[in-house]
């Protein structure tokens, strides 16, 4: 082949040394700092922590039923009076009576106060509690679990962006060596050292190039509109990645033993079961007494025509004994103790879940680290494959057709090589997700970390406001 066709593969070769350097000649932080934009940009992520902010207060709203209640009346009003009355006594004629009649108006008004405090309910307000503090671990979870989702999803969309780039190049620069070595052809045809058979079949594979290029574009197209809806901005020039899986076990029955304790999911399964029991114990709680004081002030002015004002305070206890209420309560602790029975199973569901995840991130992870060794002998042997073949088609022992299939396989193996180095980052994050550990600390992202307890403790004992710590 002639010296620029060499060029050109020559600078397709290059292209793909650069793509795949190894993790140690990568420029540090750029997949991180992807990372980091996911985590801060995400509206899924950012939804999801609002979910748990509003799950905080349900603490403060189980512990009122510990406070006091109080409440302020006031009445105002108008009101015009007469009474007739008759008087009987001893000076009345026989068969007469006096009658008086009184007419008058007034403005009877009052002010009034009452407090009123639960001293015992079954302890429904403890266990409320307590089931609200499950609630929030769980949300806490399910945001964990959020995001090692969208940290999965970024980084999968980075290495799938930089994999279409990386064939789109490749698959450009194929078709510069098919134009050139139709151009080559030709010039042969000319000289009568190829048939008109040859051409054609540069031309034909020249059209497939072109589709392939049509395709690769596309693709790429596809993926920066991913990487834009993932990570929240659009793509720059991207760098190579290095795997994570020095952040995982290194053993799959310590990960397998990892993931059923670590897991998001596993957790928010294992909260539900303390919300169903507490939600039992709650049901339960409607069969016993409840014993509240309460302590009442009024001041009232101008009531009748002849009462200018009254004053009055108090201080009562009530008991409340329920003994049968048409039988709903029974049917709540029966519906509660149920519902905790599918929990249970819920959360055996949830471990199987997890440990099939590690085995299966597992043995993808493995396939994916032998494939690029295989990958690589497959480039290797196309490369010298396709030097020998453009040789002896130099001599006249092969033909037109053999040293483009001998291209095309070259290309199929630089192909294989990047998507194999694509799934070998990507797995590698599978893997750390699966195990429970994709997280910014984990991986020291370049970004503040969310911190949900710092919400939580903003509200939880807040007796009034209507103000968000955020200033909504």
């Amino acid at each position: 082949m002639c010296g620029g066709v060499k060029s050109v593969v020559g600078a397709a070769m290059a292209l793909v040394a650069g793509l795949l350097l190894s993790s140690a000649q990568a420029v540090a932080g750029t997949i991180e700092s992807a990372l980091a934009q996911a985590y801060v940009n995400n509206p899924q992520l950012n939804a999801q922590r609002a979910l748990v902010r509003a799950t905080d207060e349900s603490v403060p709203t189980a512990l009122a039923g510990y406070r006091p209640k109080a409440s302020v009346t006031a009445n105002a009003g108008v009101q015009a009076l007469e009474t007739t009355s008759r008087e009987i006594g001893s000076t009345t004629p026989p068969g007469g009576a006096t009658l008086f009649t009184q007419r008058g108006s007034n403005l009877p008004r009052g002010v009034g106060a009452t407090v009123t405090q639960t001293l015992l309910n079954g302890y429904q307000t403890s266990n409320r509690t307590r089931l609200a503090e499950s609630q929030v671990l769980a949300a806490r979870e399910a945001l964990r679990n959020i995001e090692q989702t969208v940290l999965l999803n970024a980084a999968t969309a980075y290495m799938n962006l930089l994999r279409d780039t990386a064939i789109l190049e490749l698959q450009t620069n194929n078709l510069d060596v098919l134009k050139e070595y139709l151009r080559q052809t030709k010039t042969r045809l000319e000289s009568g050292n190829v048939t008109a058979t040859d051409v054609s079949q540069s031309e034909s594979r020249l059209a497939v190039g072109q589709t392939q290029v049509f395709a690769a574009q596309a693709n790429y197209e596809g993926s920066r509109a991913v990487y834009r809806q993932v990570i929240g901005v659009d793509p720059d020039r991207l760098s190579p990645a290095s795997t994570v899986d020095r952040f995982a076990p290194r053993r799959l029955p310590l990960a397998i033993s990892t993931a059923t304790a670590n897991s998001p999911n596993v957790n928010v399964a294992q909260h539900n079961v303390d919300v169903a029991l507490l939600q039992v114990k709650i049901a339960e709680g409607a069969l016993y007494p409840t014993v509240s004081l309460q302590g009442t002030v009024q001041k009232n002015y101008e009531t009748a025509l002849n009462a200018l004002e009254s004053f009055s305070a108090g201080v009562s206890g009530q008991l409340s004994v329920p003994i049968y209420q048409g039988g709903s309560e029974y049917a709540a602790i029966r519906q509660a103790k149920e519902t905790q029975g599918q929990r249970q199973l819920d959360l055996s569901v949830a471990r199987d879940q997890a440990r099939a995840a590690v085995v299966q991130a597992w043995a993808q992870f493995e396939a994916a680290k032998r494939s690029i060794e295989s990958t690589t002998a497959q480039m290797k042997s196309a490369e010298a494959a396709l030097d020998g073949v453009r040789e002896e088609a130099r001599l006249g022992q092969r033909t037109t057709l053999d040293v483009l299939n001998a291209q095309q396989e070259l290309v199929s193996a630089r192909i294989a090589m990047v998507s194999a180095q694509r799934d070998r980052v990507v797995n590698s994050y599978t893997l750390l997700a699966a195990v429970g550990r994709l997280s910014p600390q984990v991986l020291k992202l370049p970004v503040p970390t969310y911190d949900a307890k710092v919400h939580y403790h903003q509200v939880r004992d807040a007796w009034s406001g209507v103000r968000t710590p955020a200033g909504r």
